[in-house]
């Protein structure tokens, strides 16, 4: 789904599930992204990086550098508190909401 509003309006809120077991590099967090939804969505470089950097900066993500499971050095992301109370928070509200949708398109007439 490139360039969809939809995926760019649901990014943050994967990137925080992604991290939610445990800090992950960037290449990590998109291949999560891709392999959980069975490569429906797929997380651009272009539009990954500056997501991660986002939500660094408002606090939702710690970085730091450290080792890959392949032993290479690379930036990790990790969750903070106020991260975790974003995920909920979020991922109630995505529910309430594609829940409404879902509702919307079950109605016949098209």
């Amino acid at each position: 789904m490139p360039g969809s509003d939809l995926f760019t309006g649901t990014l943050d809120l994967l990137i925080l599930k992604a991290v939610s077991w445990g800090p992950r590099h960037g290449y990590a967090i998109a291949r999560w992204i891709r392999e959980t939804t069975a490569d429906v969505l797929v997380a651009q470089e272009g539009v990954l990086y500056p997501a991660l950097h986002r939500l660094a900066k408002r606090g939702l993500l710690d970085e730091e550098w450290g080792r890959t499971d392949t032993g290479r050095q690379a930036k990790l992301y990790a969750l903070t508190r106020q991260g975790r109370a974003q995920l909920r928070a979020e991922a109630e509200r995505w529910s309430e909401y594609s829940a409404a949708v879902t509702r919307a398109l079950a109605l016949s007439g098209f």
